[in-house]
Parts: structure tokens; sequence; C-alpha cells
């Protein structure tokens, strides 16, 4: 399950102000809210209401109010009993976050932190690398709601590294995966492709006008069936596994990231051809479409693959270790 985006809407007083925290949210993206008993606010849009009833949440999630080492061990009790926990605390260096989130980890409890502001929630999304489950907005002002609505739509930024293309040619017709987002990109930006996981060249979207078609700047042609592509947390999917709905990681030439959904793939037969290119040390490939709209993502700019030739450079991701079901573990693995 992904990290989640939460307003508590249960603070103010008045029930106006209450209403307005709730419909901010939504304009913001943000579709689930901490309400008070009563509060029936599901005719302002599609969204989940988690009443909160002296602490006890609808649902099975309980918030708990973090003030002395007491709370934190009453906190930690609940791992493996609650749906989820909401942790609020004024100081967190007298209650650590990381021993909160090492305790909830693997226990099947999601584990949310409440944040006032922008930068205390992307502390709280990469404490101890994984970070935790969700934020949980704090706040009166329904102005400052929108300032956190990409919070859970950015990932960790990537390295990026120019490797020299040592092949290309043509192999035989294969069935290549067209990934349509619901996002528009700009030159420079794309997804991660490969055929293995240890390296992912940045394939850039159809961005730019190349006068025989119009650019589609929500498209990435992005290659053969077989190929990985970069998901959300580093995870990795099948190209001929995305679905409509489903969530990829954008990325740009400096290795910043964001997140988007799929609007659709097509999958059609297509002429490819195969890119090798190495970092000096080892070898690397790709299957990619022959197609002057297919472009891979340079030091400098974009080179379509119908020019691409022995020497250039084209910017990639490379990592150690392998992969099972998408995720990535530590052991030795040579994929050719």
């Amino acid at each position: 399950m992904d990290k989640e985006i939460w307003i508590r809407a249960d603070i103010p007083d008045d029930a106006e102000k209450r209403k307005q925290l709730v419909l901010s949210a939504l304009e913001s993206g943000i579709d689930t809210a901490i309400v008070r008993p009563g509060d029936d606010f599901g005719s302002l849009g599609k969204v989940r209401l988690f009443e909160n009833d002296g602490g006890k949440l609808t649902g099975n999630y309980e918030l708990v109010a973090l003030r002395t080492p007491d709370d934190q061990d009453r906190a930690m009790a609940m791992a493996g009993k609650r749906a989820g926990v909401i942790l609020d605390s004024s100081d967190w260096t007298v209650i650590p976050l990381e021993n909160l989130i090492a305790r909830f980890r693997d226990s099947g409890t999601r584990v949310y932190a409440c944040a006032a502001d922008r930068e205390q929630a992307k502390l709280y999304m990469q404490t101890l690398e994984k970070g935790v489950d969700g934020i949980v907005i704090t706040t009166e002002d329904p102005n400052t709601i929108r300032g956190f609505a990409d919070i859970v739509s950015s990932s960790a930024d990537v390295e990026l590294v120019p490797l020299e293309v040592t092949e290309v040619r043509n192999i035989e017709m294969g069935d290549r995966v067209c990934v349509d987002t619901v996002s528009m990109m700009e030159p420079g930006e794309g997804m991660l492709i490969g055929s293995s996981a240890s390296c992912m060249f940045l394939v850039q979207s159809e961005s730019e006008d190349n006068g025989y078609v119009a650019a589609r700047p929500f498209r990435v042609n992005a290659g053969a069936v077989h190929a990985y592509v970069m998901g959300p947390e580093g995870r990795t999917r099948y190209l001929a596994e995305l679905k409509s709905g489903e969530p990829v990681v954008l990325v740009k030439r400096d290795g910043s990231t964001r997140i988007s959904s799929v609007g659709r793939c097509k999958i059609e037969q297509r002429p490819l051809i195969l890119m090798k290119a190495t970092d000096g040390t080892s070898t690397y490939s790709t299957i990619l479409q022959n197609a002057e709209t297919v472009r891979l993502v340079t030091p400098e700019g974009s080179v379509s693959v119908a020019a691409l030739k022995k020497g250039d450079r084209v910017l990639a991701r490379l990592e150690s270790g392998g992969r099972h079901f998408g995720m990535k573990i530590e052991e030795t693995i040579r994929e050719i």
C-alpha cells in the first residue's frame, strides 16, 4: 500500500471551520480526514472519514498523544493489534520516531505521524529510509493544506550517471509498451526503463516536436514488454504489468522525481532495437521501439534512437543486488 496523507479536521471547535478543512483537503487531492462524531462531510466529495472519539478512531485506528516514554510504550504495544496508529508528538527528541517506525515495521499495523508543516512531513516520510506510512496534517488554516499536497506524490531523488553506448542494432519485431500518464512532462523528463534492474535508462517522454507528429508530453514510449520500469519506493514493475490508475515514477535529468498515475498502456507489435552501453566496467542493455519519437536523455539534452550511435552518452541509474517481486534484495545476480 502506498504512503498516504490525511487531514485532522476534528481540531477546530467551529463546525464550519472543520468543514472548510475537509473541503480544502479535497481540493488539494487529499481524500482522508479525521473528523468529530456526527460531522457528516461525505457530501463534499469522495472522501474517507474517520471519527475520533477520545482517541479511538473508526476502522480500528488509534490516535496517540506522545508526551512521555510511557506513551511510547503504550503506542508500541498496539503494533499488530490496530489497523493503524496515528502518532502525535510536539517533541520528537523526547520520543524518537525511529523507535516507533522500527517497531511497527512488518507488524501489519500502519503508522502515521502528525505534522504541522511541510518540512516536518518530508522528514517523517524519510526517517529510517522507509519512513512512516502516512502523514496527518495538523493545522487550522485551510490555506496551508495545499503546501502538503505533493508530499506523497514525490519520491526520493535518484542518482543518474552517463553511460557510453557500445552497440545499437535492429532485432526482431516484438511487443512494445507505450505508457500514457495523467501528467504533462517536459524535455529531459521520462521514466527509468531497463532490461535489468541493475541498470535502468532514462527514456524521455514524447515532449519534443519532431516535424512528423505533434508532441505528446504525457506519453513515454517505454520499450519491450519484458523491461523493468521504476515505481514508487524504488520498486520495479514489468512494463507488461502496468494498468490504468497505478503509480509510476517520473524522473528528470537532474535525478529529481515525482509520482504520476498510468492513464492507459498500449501494447503493439513494432520493430525493435537493442541498445548496449557501458560504465567502463560492466555492459548493460535495453530494448526500445525503432522510432524517431523514442528518445533517451543525455547529459546535455536527448537523442532519438534513430540517430543513436556508438560513443554517444546516455543517462542511467545503476544499482547492485537483485529483485524479488519488484523489491530490492541483496544477492549476487547476473542478468545478461
